[in-house]
């Protein structure tokens, strides 16, 4: 007999039978439908990634420039109010 393994076959027909129940809601929405997903190209990488970027970086030039201009940080306190 090998390690782990048993001779004695564990019966669980019951567990296989109630997961076959009629599924509701969104399940059954979708039950007949057939959804694929595709990765994004090499180009729709380089777009998305280049918006990440650009945002980014205008935040840290917003930030930057809150700390340093007295003026942006006071516009930037009276329009949040």
């Amino acid at each position: 007999m090998v390690k782990g393994f048993s001779d004695n076959e564990v019966k669980n027909d019951v567990a296989i039978e109630e997961s076959k129940k009629e599924k509701k809601g969104l399940a059954a929405f979708l039950k007949g439908k057939k959804f694929t997903y595709t990765l994004p190209g090499k180009k729709q990488i380089n777009i998305f990634g280049s918006i990440v970027l650009g945002l980014n970086l205008i935040l840290v030039l917003l930030v930057i420039l809150y700390l340093k201009n007295q003026e942006f940080h006071d516009f930037v306190f009276n329009v949040g109010r």
